[in-house]
């Protein structure tokens, strides 16, 4: 049995849906097929009545044409990644295989294991501190931690949480939360440490790909504190790993509310000033959108010329058209928890992504979408 998503399995997913899914639905990148919408699995209590219904998600989203599934270690203190093993293996006696489906989860947040814990410090004191996971040095913001021995304890978990030989994805969670504490050379010297160790979990099989899952770090201008430029990291890893380095991924925030992957030049490369979007396609980065309905704020009440220009039913399916039809956006993750969720977002599978000239519109007739 294939341990990973791969080209031949994610096509064949694929075409299971020809002729229900639009031309535009499904994108190849790095030798596999993702599906322009994800599902996520960020928000809801840590309790089984939330379990069973992620998990029927999961397995509804893999069913109608979503084979994108996005998580994180510290998503529901670890219940998440749990809900997505459970979903799999009943994909599996559905005939869906795991070489079909892309899955993603990210580590560096300091998590408990299943629910909070009476005494939070004295679990993370024996269950990191006393085995020497890492040093009370090592943590930034009390909570985030990206050392090579924090990341390989953590992957060891995803992927037993997940019961998964290999994650697909693996981000670094959020790693600009280090600048509030650490100097730019130390932070990069730190990116470096765990690049190092990520590849070395690719080549064992542990992980495909990895890359950075984001909020700030590439919202803001370039002199910000926490800013990050993307063509450092991609430096950094082709130092290590030469041309055929793993670091191929990218998530970030991108909504009709906050647009500054498209919008907002603050990237640097050869000179020139380049959005996110431009600088990950001149680098080979895949760019994934997080918070693509921005937990439902701009789902609803949009301005009329959006309506116009897109077309669609409702107010959340044109915000996620937005998204996926962004020019350099991959996929649009969108948190499901509910199976009415899933069938809701799931009816955009069967819509083309809008056109250049639907798209160009937003930015002609309404300045400041």
């Amino acid at each position: 049995m294939t341990k990973s998503a791969t080209l031949e399995g994610t096509k064949r997913y694929a075409n299971r849906f020809a002729g229900r899914a639009a031309d535009g639905h499904f994108r190849e990148a790095h030798g596999l097929v993702m599906s322009s919408l994800g599902i996520g699995t960020y928000l809801g209590q840590p309790d089984p009545k939330v379990d069973a219904s992620y998990t029927a998600a999961i397995a509804a989203a893999a069913k109608e044409g979503i084979n994108f599934i996005d998580t994180a270690i510290n998503y529901r203190f670890q219940r998440s990644e749990r809900n997505i093993g459970t979903a799999i293996k009943q994909l599996a006696t559905k005939g869906f295989s795991r070489e079909e489906l892309v899955v993603c989860t990210k580590g560096g947040y300091l998590t408990p294991d299943g629910s909070m814990p009476p005494e939070p410090t004295e679990y993370f004191f024996h269950e990191y501190l006393q085995p020497g996971i890492f040093t009370p040095k090592d943590i930034v913001a009390g909570s985030h931690c990206m050392t090579p021995r924090f990341l390989e304890n953590q992957l060891a978990r995803s992927l037993r949480n997940l019961e998964l030989e290999c994650i697909d994805v693996y981000y670094l969670h959020n790693p600009e939360t280090q600048l509030t504490e650490v100097s730019r050379p130390d932070f990069l010297e730190r990116i470096r440490d765990a690049f190092i160790y990520l590849e070395s979990a690719a080549d064992a099989g542990k992980i495909q790909f990895y890359g950075m899952a984001t909020w700030n770090g590439f919202r803001q201008e370039s002199k910000a504190r926490d800013a990050m430029q993307l063509a450092e990291f991609a430096q950094i890893a082709a130092d290590i790993a030469g041309e055929k380095h793993r670091f191929r991924f990218l998530q970030l925030p991108f909504n009709l509310g906050m647009t500054e992957a498209l919008t907002l030049g603050n990237q640097f490369i050869g000179g020139h000033d380049r959005t996110v979007m431009e600088a990950a396609s001149e680098l080979g980065i895949t760019l994934v959108a997080s918070a693509s309905l921005l937990q439902g704020q701009v789902a609803r009440n949009l301005p009329a010329f959006v309506t116009q220009a897109l077309g669609l039913e409702n107010d959340a399916e044109r915000a996620l058209q937005f998204v996926r039809s962004s020019p350099g956006i991959t996929t649009a993750l969108v948190g499901m928890s509910h199976v009415e969720h899933v069938h809701a977002n799931a009816k955009l599978v069967g819509v083309a992504p809008a056109t250049v000239d639907q798209f160009t519109q937003l930015f002609t007739r309404g300045e400041g979408a």
